[in-house]
């Protein structure tokens, strides 16, 4: 099997160099990625049904007999078309073909063939358009249907897949070892690829698409566990002493247990590990990561290593640089801030200051990882909103020092059973309790005739001296002009907030300007913030109290939870107000979770239920693998390829035992799509 992967596309017959383009444009160079493009759906033609019973409108099989020649011309606008007539013994039927010049040629009248489409019943009587057919001597009952591109026809590749499964070999070394197939209940790789492709009924379809399920999500598991132990190099860090009691004493507040659980794993890693550490703090929105992540910089200053503490915006790296410095004003402890905006001078004083050792904690944005900033011995690099950063700019970040420890936060809800391949190269700590104190939001479901009540309600809060969200509908790339938002704050302060400071805020406006808006917005010189979704992660504003999301059934939930978190971060109760016309049961179904919890953990399980796994992440932007036939919204396929890598590792934590050597091939095969190496 492995060798059919070296045998280029164009060397099947039929597949030219123009075609061997198209297949490539689907992702598909060689015969034995041909085998792995597994059909996206099929066509059930075991059950025809007859002419007279089909339905208007009803997509089905019907099987019957040509019975007049076969006629061809052209339409008023000059399309070419072909039509005969076919029956069965309850009717008649009219079949049309457009633009195919080839049809013509593979009917014969009084033979009888099976016909797949889109029944119309009209006054011209009984039709069907450009329908899927073959002959009845060759008909497979469960038709695959693949994944196109301009260009390729459903038919071309069956063709392609049939003459590529004619090559398998006639013993394939299958990747599964017989113990784990035997446990699973597993077929042979032999009768997976073959009824994937070419299966006789929906239940060989069902064994087959279980089989290789199982496979690639085991792969893509026991991938990522190793590669995360493949990126524990070890290093020249070495902490002695833990400061984490030293620091709570500094806090005006009490950490939560969660906290101190999250705190202790990461002072374990640092000092009772030879390997670096590679940790994800997740924590819900307001759960404290920022103390976490302060009191790991304490340890590690205190043990004279320098901290780098790396976030997506100027405004963000201002607000954690001002709560250090009174964090740690009295603790000898130098800390500086580094961003894009910082005069020339400024910037060499500070890359001066960090290069000589001066400088514990330097907190910035991208300006951290430039070539120009170099450290004396950087012992931590943290990420604070993880997914904002890609694998390139954190590794550049750890270039800055001899194999550092890393700490990345995110709060951004993932289902739990997910975390391991989400983030499969980092050992996880979950903070999932909030700070005593911390009220949870009160979410409420209105369409727009409440509207003005609504209005009412924020006026109510901007009169108490806090200040108030207004979410613009969601505009996408090319879907509608950004002066929908504008005409929106125009409106607004001109009508039912002229009394108030109204601002702007949205995704393309230059970034000093977008950072100008929030500042004034955090400082209270604007009371009404006017912004479409690059508020989702901002500046903590204590005294936000209101957050109202127009189509709010345009918004994935986690993404709607990632909004509501720019309220409720003070002590007064806070309200987010989902504002929607939808009349779907399936969307007010899932605006309802809103209303019912203020968990992110509960939400996002609830979003891939409903949604799948794309408002979580890409694969692109997490570097994983790109998956053939596995969904990972799939909980129950997921949990059991977890349980499975985890019973091969306690039998070989380095896959070297002899069985696991078609396992091991299939790991550099599937990761070396995102451009990984995991095994030597």
């Amino acid at each position: 099997m492995s060798s059919l992967f070296e045998i280029p596309i164009h060397k099947l017959k039929g597949v030219g160099k123009s075609r061997a383009e198209l297949f490539v444009k689907l992702g598909v160079k060689s015969v034995g990625d041909l085998i792995r493009y597994y059909p996206r759906a099929y066509e059930d033609w075991s059950k025809p049904v007859s002419i007279a019973d089909a339905q208007n409108g009803e997509v089905c099989c019907i099987r019957a007999t040509v019975a007049s020649p076969v006629t061809e011309g052209y339409t008023k606008n000059g399309k070419y078309f072909v039509r005969f007539t076919a029956y069965d013994e309850t009717s008649a039927i009219k079949i049309t073909f457009f633009n195919n010049r080839f049809i013509s040629d593979k009917i014969k009248r009084d033979e009888q063939y099976y016909f797949y489409g889109k029944i119309t019943k009209d006054n011209f009587g009984i039709q069907m358009i450009s329908p899927t057919l073959t002959h009845v001597s060759n008909a497979q009952t469960v038709h695959p249907i693949y994944n196109l591109t301009a260009g390729m026809s459903n038919k071309i590749i069956e063709g392609c897949v049939r003459q590529a499964l004619s090559m398998l070999p006639d013993v394939i070394k299958d990747p599964l070892p017989e113990f784990i197939r035997q446990e699973y209940s597993l077929c042979d790789l032999r009768f997976a690829l073959q009824n994937i492709h070419q299966p006789n009924s929906a239940e060989d379809v069902k064994k087959a698409r279980h089989r290789l399920v199982f496979e690639e999500l085991l792969i893509l598991n026991l991938g990522l566990r190793n590669l995360k132990n493949k990126r524990r190099s070890e290093t020249a860090v070495k902490v002695t002493k833990s400061y984490s009691d030293e620091f709570e004493k500094l806090l005006p507040f009490k950490l939560t247990n969660a906290q101190r659980r999250a705190i202790t794993d990461c002072i374990n890693d640092v000092m009772n590990k030879k390997t670096s550490m590679n940790r994800l703090v997740q924590g819900d929105v307001g759960s404290g990561k920022t103390a976490v992540a302060a009191s790991v910089c304490y340890t590690m200053a205190k043990n004279g290593y320098q901290c780098a503490f790396m976030v997506p915006t100027e405004i963000l790296a201002t607000q954690h640089y001002n709560s250090f410095c009174e964090l740690f004003k009295n603790c000898n402890i130098n800390i500086s801030l580094l961003t894009g905006s910082a005069t020339a001078t400024e910037k060499r004083r500070i890359r001066q200051s960090l290069a000589s050792g001066e400088t514990d904690i330097v907190i910035g944005t991208h300006a951290l990882i430039t070539e120009d900033t170099e450290f004396k011995n950087l012992g931590i690099a943290i990420t604070d909103e993880q997914h904002r950063f890609g694998v390139a700019q954190r590794g550049a970040l750890l270039g800055k020092g001899e194999n550092p420890h890393l700490l990345v936060m995110s709060a951004t809800p993932i289902p739990r059973t997910l975390g391991l391949i989400i983030y499969g190269d980092l050992d996880i700590s979950i903070i999932d309790e909030l700070p005593p104190g911390r009220k949870a939001v009160a979410t409420y479901l209105i369409d727009a005739g409440k509207r003005h009540r609504a209005y009412s309600f924020i006026k109510n809060e901007l009169k108490k001296g806090n200040c108030c969200y207004i979410i613009c509908p969601l505009v996408e790339e090319g879907e509608l002009p950004l002066a929908a938002a504008e005409e929106y704050a125009a409106e607004l302060m001109l009508d039912e907030f002229s009394d108030y400071p109204v601002g702007l805020l949205h995704g393309k406006m230059k970034s000093k300007d977008k950072e100008s808006v929030m500042q004034k917005f955090a400082d209270g010189e604007i009371s009404l913030l006017v912004a479409t979704t690059v508020v989702e992660v901002g500046v903590d504003v204590k005294n936000a109290t209101v957050i109202m999301i127009e189509n709010a059934e345009r918004f994935g939930l986690s993404q709607l939870h990632q909004l509501r978190g720019r309220v409720g971060r003070g002590q007064e109760q806070s309200y987010c107000i989902l504002l929607s016309d939808s009349k779907s049961e399936d969307t007010l179904k899932r605006l309802s979770v809103m209303c019912r919890t203020n968990s992110g953990f509960e939400i996002a399980d609830e979003d891939l239920k409903l949604r799948g796994p794309g408002d979580f992440f890409g694969s692109r932007q997490h570097g994983l693998p790109t998956l053939s036939i596995a969904d990972l919204s799939d909980m129950q396929s997921v949990a059991v390829s977890q349980q499975a890598a985890e019973e091969i590792i306690r039998i070989s934590p380095d896959l070297s035992d002899e069985r696991l050597k078609g396992i091991r091939a299939e790991i550099r095969r599937l990761m070396s799509k995102a451009g990984e190496n995991t095994l030597n």
